[in-house]
């Protein structure tokens, strides 16, 4: 007696609803990992700012100390100009501005441009004094800074 031994069945793939379930999450966590991501290249970016400031602040202390006075002429502060755009991967997101009120004081600001342009930390200030600050914030400043 012969036995009958079913054949094997061919692979079929997946489902439609297989599919649309993966397609689901996919779109879920996308949905959650991407305005994390875009987060922190904003902070990355605000970081280039927040040390473009610092640099400057050490530039025009290094000229007080020995001409008594701030600078207010970008190439003693070995700047080719005056605003000067903070790059990040060649792309320009924040402007550094400097108003000299004195010889003796000076506030430079950071002010976000291009598609940082609406960041809740806004601009970055600091002044001669060493005080650093933000204007048109939407974010306390002690966590932007």
């Amino acid at each position: 007696m012969t036995t009958h031994r079913p054949r094997p069945r061919a692979a079929r793939g997946f489902t439609l609803m297989e599919l649309l379930v993966v397609v689901a999450i996919v779109g879920i966590l996308a949905s959650i990992a991407y305005p994390n991501y875009m987060e922190n290249v904003r902070a990355s970016r605000r970081t280039d700012a927040k040390t473009a400031l610092l640099d400057f602040a050490t530039r025009q202390e290094r000229f007080f100390t020995m001409q008594n006075r701030y600078s207010a002429s970008a190439d003693t502060l070995g700047y080719a100009r005056l605003p000067v755009e903070i790059q990040t991967s060649g792309q320009a997101f924040y402007r550094l501005e400097v108003r000299l009120d004195t010889p003796t004081t000076y506030i430079a600001t950071a002010t976000p441009i291009n598609a940082q342009a609406g960041d809740a930390c806004g601009s970055y200030t600091i002044d001669y004094l060493g005080a650093q600050g933000n204007l048109g914030n939407s974010r306390a400043s002690v966590q932007c800074w």
